[in-house]
């Protein structure tokens, strides 16, 4: 025993078994999220279910629950059948004990829709302006995949028309203030050329008509316009999978929710997120630093100082739901609503800042994230030793020269590491975000073209706030599930992604400016 004590006992041990539970725990998570979240892209097979009584259903096994307690009775297994439009679910429990046989044939097609979700069943036709055309198997998949592509490019199409032209022509009708009638009457000239236009691109849209039929022998007439894709999943060698699950993933990353948020990419959420970290780091940043500074450079040492940083530290520990509070009444009611009063009184009642906005839910985040900058700014500025002070002081320098040129450059990685930290929490904060500028759905990003280009009174979505928005309020949670897998996963990952950019920058300064940092 004595010699244990001398040699430390266990402790290092004790130690060293809770850094790698810790990071356990941290593998096992991501590797949860990842393989449930990454699994749901790939085409897994269709099967067709052919039931004792004679019914026939097609659809992707999705899990199977064993009997409670270890009894007699058969397990159950979920399919997911879709065709909602016919079947009114789809989702189906069927018992094991009820299959008389399975089978995964190669005609079997998964049509992914904007409407009614996905469709399992059989190609049969394809018709142009009513005509079917006359063409079978192989032949008729490869002319519906040629017409898929012919869709995909009109309805890019008629988005860049919607959102380039109309849009924007219909905001500068309604500032009637900057607008002129002669320069009005032009306006509408060309908002009803683009209308036109528009409803050309639709008709185009419309002209197809895909019929498909149900593993039972129903049949199904299918606008091809509000067809997004189709595949045979039973059909793709590895390879084709694979390929196909990089495009599902990257569709995911690249496009716009749909189906009330249970379908379709995160593309809008992923650029909020960042945006609302960049402006508030750019907010943050400037005003805790000069807070931490004063407080250990140029603040008389004395009971107020040490009651200010008292101050400073419970802040950290406010709920997060209170600052979102302070930002609805102060910044968005407070502020938002005399700008609105101010400079946009022609558009009252519909207020412009008087609303939630990314501007106010930056400031909400850097007044939330401040306590934290300040702190690890100020333990950087106390680590500098007075030495490198008051050799620039004896060279001549002056005070602010002084802090300038030697003591801020060494203080810059700790500057740094309150930034990370900062990011780390608000990259994550859900309750205060929706008090004060993040939506349910925004299908444009808060960045275009038209000045001032980056609209800070805009609504944005934001990767947490959408987690829990498929998560808790999805009418199909099942649907729902991979995608909060596949959402928390990415979420992780541009948080991950944002501290690495500020981890290299510090440490770039740190090897640059030799300083003791923390």
């Amino acid at each position: 025993m004595g010699s244990m004590r001398r040699d430390e006992g266990g402790w290092p041990w004790l130690t060293a078994g809770s850094v790698a539970l810790s990071l356990l725990m941290v593998l096992a998570l991501l590797a949860l999220l990842a393989t449930r979240g990454l699994a749901h892209f790939w085409p897994a097979e269709v099967e067709r279910v052919t039931l004792i009584d004679g019914d026939q259903l097609a659809g992707q096994r999705v899990r199977t629950l064993a009997p409670p307690g270890g009894e007699a009775s058969a397990p159950e297994v979920l399919y997911r059948t879709g065709n909602r439009d016919l079947d009114g679910q789809a989702w189906r429990w069927v018992s094991a004990a009820e299959i008389a046989s399975r089978s995964t044939p190669q005609e079997l097609l998964m049509l992914q829709r904007q409407r009614w979700g996905e469709f399992f069943g059989r190609l049969v036709a394809l018709r142009e302006a009513g005509d079917t055309l006359g063409i079978r198997d192989e032949a008729l998949w490869q002319e519906l995949q040629t017409r898929l592509a012919r869709v995909d490019d009109l309805r890019q199409r008629r988005d860049r028309v919607q959102s380039e032209e109309i849009e924007p022509l219909l905001r500068r009708l309604a500032n009637e203030s900057s607008v002129g009638p002669d320069t009005r009457e032009a306006l509408i000239a060309r908002l009803g050329e683009a209308r036109r236009r528009l409803e050309g691109i639709r008709a185009a849209l419309e002209r197809d008509t895909l019929i498909v039929e149900s593993v039972d022998g129903r049949r199904l007439e299918q606008p091809l316009g509000e067809v997004l894709a189709a595949w045979r999943p039973n059909a793709l060698s590895p390879v084709a999978k694979l390929e196909h699950w990089g495009h599902r993933v990257w569709a995911f990353l690249s496009e716009g929710p749909r189906a009330a948020n249970a379908g379709g990419g995160v593309w809008p959420a992923i650029f909020g997120t960042v945006l609302m970290v960049l402006l508030m780091s750019l907010l943050v940043t400037p005003f805790g630093v000069l807070a931490a500074v004063y407080l250990n450079e140029v603040a008389r040492q004395g009971p107020l100082t040490r009651l200010v940083r008292i101050a400073v530290r419970n802040l950290a520990g406010v709920p997060s739901i209170v600052y979102g509070v302070f930002g609805l009444g102060v910044f968005v009611y407070g502020i938002g609503g005399s700008l609105d009063q101010w400079f946009f009184s022609e558009r009252l009642p519909s207020p412009t800042f008087g609303t939630g906005g990314l501007l106010w839910a930056s400031l909400t985040l850097a007044l939330l994230t401040l306590p934290v900058v300040i702190v690890a700014t100020e333990e950087g500025l106390a680590r500098i030793p007075d030495h490198q002070r008051e050799a620039a002081l004896a060279l001549g320098a002056t005070r602010y020269e002084m802090l300038r040129r030697v003591v801020l450059p060494m203080a810059t990685p700790a500057m740094l590491t309150g930034v990370i930290l900062a990011v780390a929490r608000a990259a994550g904060e859900v309750a205060p975000l929706m008090l004060v500028g993040v939506a349910k759905l925004a299908t444009q990003v808060p960045v275009d073209g038209e000045f001032p280009f980056v609209h800070l009174e805009s609504k944005f979505m934001h990767l947490g706030y959408h987690l829990y928005n498929i998560g808790f309020q999805s009418s199909d949670m099942e649907r729902a599930l991979p995608l909060v897998y596949a959402t928390a996963l990415l979420l992780v990952v541009v948080i991950v992604v944002l501290n690495l950019t500020a981890i290299f920058l510090r440490h770039h300064l740190r090897v640059r400016h030799r300083a003791l940092v923390p």
